[in-house]
């Protein structure tokens, strides 16, 4: 199963909002008189310069919401670790599982033998499963014997902080693969949806210079456009 990321919905003019936040914290104007005087390229001007100082507060006035389909449980339980954001997941308690959807990691589907292994772990896994349920045992019981990497579907809301936080970790090479590609794909949509608010978001490689981790991959992305490469 492959990993689909969707932006639902989002703060209409997010990028003007925010700079229109910001800038009333300097101004004796009211917010809507300074919303109204934005045209992009000052939003995009007054939104580097915030980002350059470290500003970030006024980005948490525009919100973006996500449906993520073909997720593993694995990753899932990475991308709830980002507090600052809202989840809602696909319950096994109260939806059957009915076909054996567990996503495949690179390293395994390049092996032949361990594909045809983890394959057939997954379509007894599945098999249990049924057996469970058909002699009385609840779903949310049931689901115990299902692999972890069983695939899930979630709706994920964060505002543009807390995504430019998210991207600065999960973008890394460093990342696990799996929600590196969730990453990529949100900012792929964000991007097409708010270039002003997102024209800069990524690692710190990209968007400082520099690396941040102890241990650096050895491996900087040169450009956005490498980054942004499937």
């Amino acid at each position: 199963m492959v990993c689909a990321v969707k932006l639902l919905t989002r703060t209409s003019e997010g990028g003007r909002a925010v700079a229109a936040a910001a800038k009333l914290c300097y101004s004796p104007s009211d917010a809507g008189s300074l919303f109204e005087g934005l045209g992009s390229e000052k939003v995009r001007s007054f939104l580097a310069h915030l980002r350059k100082a470290g500003h970030f507060s006024p980005f948490e006035h525009a919100s973006f919401t996500f449906a993520v389909d073909g997720l593993s449980r694995v990753a899932s339980h990475q991308l709830v670790r980002h507090r600052m954001a809202s989840f809602s997941q696909q319950s096994q308690r109260y939806v059957p599982v009915e076909t054996p959807e567990c996503v495949l990691p690179p390293s395994v589907s390049e092996n032949p033998e361990c594909r045809g292994l983890f394959e057939e772990h997954a379509r007894r896994s599945l098999e249990l499963y049924r057996t469970l349920v058909d002699r009385g045992i609840s779903k949310e019981d049931a689901r115990f014997v299902l692999p972890h990497g069983w695939a899930t579907r979630l709706v994920v809301t964060m505002n543009a902080r807390e995504l430019h936080h998210f991207f600065r970790l999960r973008l890394c090479r460093r990342a696990q693969w799996e929600i590196r590609e969730v990453a990529r794909q949100m900012l792929l949509a964000v991007r097409e949806a708010e270039p002003e608010l997102f024209d800069l978001a990524g690692p710190d490689c990209l968007t400082e210079g520099a690396c941040r981790e102890p241990s650096s991959c050895g491996r900087p992305y040169a450009t956005m456009e490498e980054l942004l490469a499937r």
